[in-house]
C-alpha cells in the first residue's frame, strides 16, 4: 500500500512538473506574441506618419487592385495571420474603390487615374461592373483612365475594357474563359470509404448536395447550371461591349485556337490586332506615358511618374456625413449562427447592430446590402426578424443585391419594398437541405461494430455510428419540408405573387438577376445609390440630402494593423500572379481547394441549411478564410 502511495504521489508530482512547464511555455509564447504586437505598432505607426509627408498633392491616382475586389473585406484572426496559418489575400472594399474614383473625378489634382490589374484576381461580376462603373464617370469627367496588366482574364478585363487606354505587357495575353467549370463529386470516395451520406431536402434543382450522392451532374442541375452561366457570360459580353465596341470579341472567344495561330502565337499581337487592347509595352513604356500626363516623380528616376496611393486618396476623402441618414445594413458572406467577424455573417451580430441602431431613432430609412450564398436557417431568420422591426417602425426597406443574394441570402432579403441588382446578380435558391454522414460501412471495413440502448426513438439520434432511425429521418424531413413551406410562404406574400408560382421558379434553382427581374424576384436594376436614393423617397427625403449611415462593426485599429503586414502582395512576391497562363495553370489547385473547404463547412454547420453552393462556385471567394487543413491535404496529395 505504502508503494502505491509513493507511487501516485511520483506520477501526482511528475503531472505538476509537466502542468507547471506547459503553463511556463504558455506564458513565454504570451509575451512574445505581445512583444512582436507593440514591435509592429510601433513600425505601423512610424510608417502611416513617414509617408504621408512625401504623397504628391497631385499626380496619377494609382487603383493598385492586386488582390481581390469585396463588398466587406474579412477581419482576419490575427493569431492565425501571425502564425502563418490563415490562407488570406488582399482585399479591396468596393465603396472605397468607387469613392475614390468618383472624387477623384472631379479633383483638379487628379491628372490621369491608373488601373494597376497586374496582380487582380477578380470579384464577382457584379461587384466588377459596379467599380467599372465608377470609371465611367471618371472618364465622363474628362479624366484619362489608363489600364495595365502582364495578362487579363475575364475579371480584369472587364474592368479594363472601361479606361480610356489598355496596356498590355508585349509578353502577355487576353485569355477570356467565361463562366463554368467543373465540380468535384465525392460519391466514389464516399462509397470506397464505406460513408453514407444522409440528405434530407426540398427542391428539385437543389444541387449542393449532390457532390455526395451522386458522381455527376443530374440533367436538372446541368440545365439550370448551364442557363445561369449563359446569362452571366451574356450580361459580362454586353457590358464589355458597351465600353469598347469595336473589339472583335466574338471572334477572339468562340475561336481562340485560330486566332493563336493566326498571330504565330503571340497573343499580345492578337489582343491587339483585334481591338481589344491599345497599346503594348512593359512597365517602363507605361510608366512613362503616365508620366507625361501627371508629370515626373519628385524623387527623380527613370519612368517614374507622381503617384497617389489608393489608400491615401481613400483616406483622405472619407464617406459622408451629415444630411438625413439612410442605413445602409451589410449582410457579406456566409450567414452563421452566433457572433461573426466582418467577411461572415453572423446571425447575432448583424441583428445585434440593426437594433442597436433602431433605438438610437437617427435613420430615415434602411437599405439591406445582400452579398451572401446564405447558409444558417436560425441565423438568417434571426437577421429577417431584425430587418422587420425596421418595418415595425415604418422605416422603408429596400434591398440592394450585390454578387450573390441567394438562398438564406434571399431568405433576408425578404422584408424588402423594393429589390434592386444588377442583371449579374446571382440570387434564387429558394431551397433546404440538410445533411448528415453515417459510418457503419466504414466500421465495417475496420471490422467494427457499434452497439446500445435506447430510451426513446431518439436515443443516440443521429446515430452516425450505426446509421440514422427512420424515425429521425422522418422527422427531420419533416422539418426541412416545413422551413421549406415557411421559405416560399414569406417570398410569396412579400413578392405578392401566388404560392403556386413561387413554387414553380423555387424548388432550389438558381438564377442570373437578368432572369430573376423577369420572374418577379427582382424589382429593378440598380446600385446600392440607386437603392439609396429610392429608399429616401419612400421615406421622403430629398434624396441629394441622403446620406448613407453604414451598419457594421468597425474593424479594431491593431487587428487591421496586423493584417496590412501580414497580408500576403501578391503582386510583389508571386510572379504566377501576373501571368495569365500560370493563373490557368493554378486552377486546378484552386479547384480542390474551393472543393475541399465547402466539404468541410458543409458537414460541420447546422443541420438543415439554406445556402448555395452552386452560388459560389460562380463567384470568385471573397472571403479569406483559415484553410490550412485543405492546403495540408492537398500537398499530403501532391507528394
Amino acid at each position: 500500500m505504502r508503494r502505491s502511495i509513493t507511487a501516485g504521489g511520483q506520477v501526482n508530482s511528475m503531472t505538476l512538473v509537466r502542468g507547471l512547464w506547459k503553463l511556463l511555455v504558455g506564458v513565454k509564447d504570451a509575451l512574445v506574441l505581445l512583444a512582436m504586437l507593440i514591435f509592429f505598432s510601433l513600425l505601423f505607426v512610424a510608417l502611416s506618419v513617414k509617408p504621408n509627408s512625401v504623397t504628391p498633392t497631385s499626380g496619377a491616382l494609382v487603383v493598385d487592385l492586386s488582390g481581390s475586389l469585396v463588398e466587406q473585406p474579412a477581419d482576419a484572426d490575427p493569431l492565425s495571420l501571425l502564425s502563418g496559418n490563415a490562407g488570406v489575400a488582399r482585399e479591396h472594399r468596393l465603396r472605397d474603390v468607387e469613392r475614390s474614383l468618383e472624387t477623384a473625378a472631379i479633383s483638379n489634382n487628379v491628372k490621369a487615374i491608373v488601373l494597376d490589374l497586374d496582380a487582380f484576381t477578380g470579384g464577382s461580376q457584379a461587384a466588377v461592373a459596379a467599380a467599372a462603373a465608377a470609371v465611367d464617370k471618371a472618364r465622363a469627367a474628362g479624366k484619362p483612365v489608363l489600364a495595365y496588366a502582364t495578362g487579363y482574364s475575364d475579371d480584369g478585363y472587364q474592368l479594363a475594357s472601361h479606361a480610356t487606354e489598355i496596356w498590355l505587357n508585349p509578353l502577355g495575353a487576353v485569355l477570356l474563359t467565361g463562366p463554368g467549370g467543373e465540380h468535384l463529386y465525392y460519391k466514389g470516395l464516399l462509397d470506397k470509404l464505406g460513408v453514407t451520406t444522409k440528405i434530407y431536402r426540398v427542391g428539385e434543382f437543389k444541387s449542393a448536395v449532390e457532390p455526395y450522392i451522386r458522381s455527376d451532374q443530374s440533367p436538372a442541375a446541368r440545365a439550370a447550371n448551364q442557363a445561369l452561366a449563359d446569362a452571366l457570360w451574356a450580361s459580362w459580353r454586353s457590358n464589355v461591349l458597351a465600353a469598347r465596341p469595336k473589339a472583335q470579341l466574338a471572334d477572339y472567344i468562340a475561336h481562340p485556337d485560330a486566332v493563336a495561330l493566326a498571330a504565330h502565337g503571340n497573343m499580345a499581337n492578337a489582343a491587339l490586332k483585334a481591338k481589344l487592347v491599345d497599346h503594348l509595352g512593359d512597365r517602363n513604356a507605361f510608366n512613362a506615358r503616365v508620366a507625361s500626363l501627371a508629370g515626373d516623380a519628385d524623387g527623380g528616376g527613370i519612368n517614374k511618374y507622381r503617384a497617389i496611393p489608393l489608400d491615401r486618396w481613400a483616406a483622405s476623402h472619407p464617406e459622408k456625413t451629415g444630411g438625413s441618414p439612410i442605413g445602409v445594413l451589410t449582410i457579406a458572406g456566409t450567414i452563421v449562427d452566433g457572433k461573426a467577424p466582418a467577411g461572415t455573417a453572423g446571425g447575432e451580430t448583424i441583428s445585434g447592430l440593426l437594433l442597436d441602431e433602431l433605438a438610437r431613432n437617427r435613420i430615415k430609412a434602411l437599405v439591406v446590402r445582400v452579398d451572401s450564398p446564405g447558409g444558417s436557417v436560425m441565423a438568417s431568420e434571426q437577421i429577417r426578424s431584425a430587418i422587420m422591426q425596421a418595418k415595425a417602425r415604418n422605416l422603408p426597406v429596400v434591398v440592394s443585391m450585390g454578387g450573390v443574394a441567394a438562398s438564406g441570402g434571399y431568405w433576408v432579403s425578404t422584408p424588402a419594398d423594393k429589390i434592386f441588382a444588377d442583371p449579374a446578380t446571382v440570387t434564387g435558391s429558394i431551397g433546404v437541405f440538410g445533411i448528415i454522414p453515417t459510418f457503419q460501412g466504414s466500421l465495417a471495413k475496420l471490422g467494427l461494430t457499434a452497439d446500445g440502448v435506447k430510451t426513446t426513438p431518439l436515443s443516440g439520434e443521429p446515430d452516425v455510428l450505426r446509421g440514422t432511425s427512420p424515425q429521425f429521418d422522418i422527422m427531420l424531413q419533416a422539418s426541412i419540408e416545413d422551413i421549406y413551406a415557411r421559405f416560399t410562404t414569406l417570398v410569396s406574400q412579400s413578392r405578392k405573387l401566388p404560392i403556386a408560382r413561387v413554387r414553380q421558379i423555387a424548388e432550389g434553382r438558381v438564377w442570373a438577376a437578368s432572369s430573376a427581374k423577369q420572374l418577379g424576384l427582382v424589382d429593378a436594376y440598380g446600385s446600392v445609390d440607386d437603392a439609396i436614393a429610392e429608399a429616401a423617397k419612400m421615406a421622403k427625403v430629398d434624396p441629394a440630402g441622403a446620406t448613407p449611415l453604414y451598419i457594421e462593426k468597425q474593424p479594431s485599429a491593431w487587428k487591421q494593423m496586423v493584417k496590412s503586414f501580414f497580408t500576403p502582395d501578391r503582386s510583389a512576391d508571386d510572379p504566377s500572379a501576373r501571368d495569365p497562363w500560370s493563373r490557368i495553370a493554378a486552377k486546378p489547385d484552386q479547384l480542390l481547394l474551393r472543393a475541399l473547404a465547402d466539404a468541410r463547412s458543409i458537414l460541420g454547420g447546422p443541420a438543415i441549411q439554406v445556402r448555395c453552393l452552386e452560388c459560389e462556385s460562380n463567384v470568385p471567394p471573397a472571403t479569406p478564410r483559415d484553410i490550412s487543413i485543405e492546403q495540408s491535404l492537398l500537398a499530403w496529395l501532391a507528394h
